[in-house]
């Protein structure tokens, strides 16, 4: 990192890595305000499993892009750039640092590397989309999406029903493949600085996620979950309802499969959201790594904040 000033620091990790109480600490020393950058805390409704900050957390430190929409609505990467950039420029505004925090890193690579100019989600494709899947499932339409867009379809993996979705519906939408419109992405409008914090020890990482899920547990993820599903609108392929956690916990409601079984299937999807989230850090090459169970993780962390901010 540089010393010239920058718009906004980020500070990215995997799930469970200790990210919010790393923010929170960091809040009580720097005036800053917290933007989340996390795909499943824009829900309301969904507090337990995306491990949203309390009201208490919130009076204490402001943060934005939580509860924004309802779970039925969909929320996109360029929906996040335009509200974390009106974030980011009003906290500025107010002489504060704007503290990106998070784990999406879908989010998070367009924040800082721009978007393609890209269709919003259309609801009308997307339930044709969703209803098409239901008769001949995701793998069928993955191999629909490699004869409109190989490209595409090459790098998603054919249960990955989101991007799938996401895929098709730009091609209907603009007759284009989205790989084609996605090569020539608009110039972020932010200056930002990175830190990364990248566990090397992947059995401690693994343990911490296994302790937060039962707390989540504990706590009333399941309850939570049966809330969602008794009100009617949802269901199982909404990209809310996909996220990490509440997929596994729809499934295990729905289905009545054994509590033990569901326990490990959501433990390691979790493991492996944590793998893939590593390796999108790993990608950020101009990104500081920091080793968020080391000793002086807050003191390093504090002073790249404190340089660039």
């Amino acid at each position: 990192m540089s010393r010239s000033t920058v718009d906004a620091i980020l500070l990215l990790g995997p799930t469970a890595c200790g990210k919010s109480a790393l923010a929170m600490r960091l809040a009580r020393e720097i005036a800053l305000e917290i933007v989340s950058v996390d795909s499943a805390q824009v829900y309301r409704g969904m507090d337990i499993g995306t491990a949203k900050p309390s009201a208490a957390e919130r009076a204490l430190v402001p943060h934005h892009l939580i509860d924004l929409r309802d779970p039925s609505e969909p929320y996109s990467a360029a929906d996040f750039v335009r509200d974390a950039t009106s974030a980011i420029e009003q906290i500025r505004a107010r002489g504060r640092l704007p503290l990106v925090v998070g784990g999406t890193m879908l989010y998070a690579k367009a924040l800082r590397e721009g978007l393609s100019a890209l269709p919003s989600a259309d609801r009308e494709v997307r339930a044709r989309i969703e209803a098409r899947a239901r008769e001949i499932g995701w793998p069928g339409l993955h191999a629909e999406l490699a004869r409109v867009d190989p490209t595409a379809a090459a790098r998603l993996p054919p249960n990955d029903s989101q991007r799938i979705q996401r895929a098709l519906e730009v091609f209907e939408l603009t007759g284009v493949p989205l790989s084609q419109l996605q090569a020539n992405p608009q110039r972020p409008l932010l200056a930002l600085a990175t830190i990364a914090l990248i566990p090397p020890d992947r059995k401690e990482l693994h343990r911490r996620i296994e302790h937060r899920f039962d707390a989540m547990l504990a706590a009333g993820f399941l309850d939570e979950v049966r809330a969602l599903m008794a009100r009617g609108d949802l269901n199982p392929d909404l990209p809310s309802m996909r996220s990490v956690g509440y997929r596994q916990v729809w499934q295990h409601l729905a289905q009545a499969t054994p509590f033990a079984e569901f326990r490990s299937a959501a433990i390691a999807a979790t493991r492996q959201l944590a793998k893939r989230q590593i390796t999108w850090l790993r990608s950020m090459k101009d990104a500081v790594v920091v080793d968020p169970f080391e000793a002086d993780a807050f003191e390093r962390v504090k002073a790249l904040v404190v340089e660039r901010g």
